[in-house]
């Protein structure tokens, strides 16, 4: 395929383009989709994941559809989910929030499940679901607090970054780090190339951070 194909990420998490430099994807263009993430009825947080990365690739497939400039274009979108058993962890933007999730994180497991869906330019839509299994320590009420002080739950699903101070909580982790980060690498790389894009084209001269 052209390596002039232009590559739309559905998505203004700084994040996720930072995740997709490590592998030196750049996308040509972001487009964040503002639409409902409440969850359905009794819907399981891996179908949620599902759901909202193909509802925010679709929404961007609409938007540029009819424009020449990005038409032809591939589009790269993902959801994050956070959840113990089937409770569906929000995305934390009151403190209020931030602390439920803390404390119910504390000294337990809980999984993380991605959802990412490219649309090709020829409109032929793949999608799948990353999941990955996590158990935090016993946080001490001390720590919660100094987390909720720092501010860096804002806006995170489950209220925690795993690469920030949140990774301080991590016992154990099986299957994707990126995934929790909130973009899976190795099967977002593998969905682009299996659709002919070329994810090697700006390696040339690259040095490793």
């Amino acid at each position: 395929m052209d390596d002039d194909v232009k590559l739309i990420l559905a998505s203004g998490s700084p994040r996720r383009v930072e995740l997709l430099d490590q592998i030196g994807v750049k996308p040509d263009r972001l487009m964040p989709m503002d639409l409902d993430e409440s969850p359905g009825k009794s819907e399981h947080p891996k179908s949620l994941a599902r759901r909202l990365a193909g509802d925010k690739a679709k929404a961007a497939r609409k938007a540029i559809k009819n424009d020449p400039q990005w038409g032809n274009s591939f589009i790269l979108a993902a959801d994050t989910v956070v959840s113990v058993g089937r409770r569906i962890l929000p995305k934390a933007e009151l403190i209020e929030e931030a602390n439920n999730a803390l404390h119910l994180l504390s000294g337990r497991n809980h999984r993380v499940y991605s959802g990412v869906c490219i649309i090709t330019p020829d409109g032929s839509l793949r999608q799948k679901v990353v999941e990955t299994r996590l158990r935090f320590k016993r946080i001490p009420k001390a720590e919660i607090e100094h987390y909720l002080d720092s501010g860096e739950w804002r806006g995170k699903a489950g209220a925690y970054a795993i690469q920030g101070i949140a990774g301080s909580f991590v016992v154990k982790l099986v299957g994707s780090y990126s995934n929790v980060v909130g973009l899976p690498l190795y099967e977002t790389s593998n969905l682009l190339i299996g659709e002919g894009y070329n994810i090697s084209r700006n390696w040339k001269g690259r040095t490793a951070i």
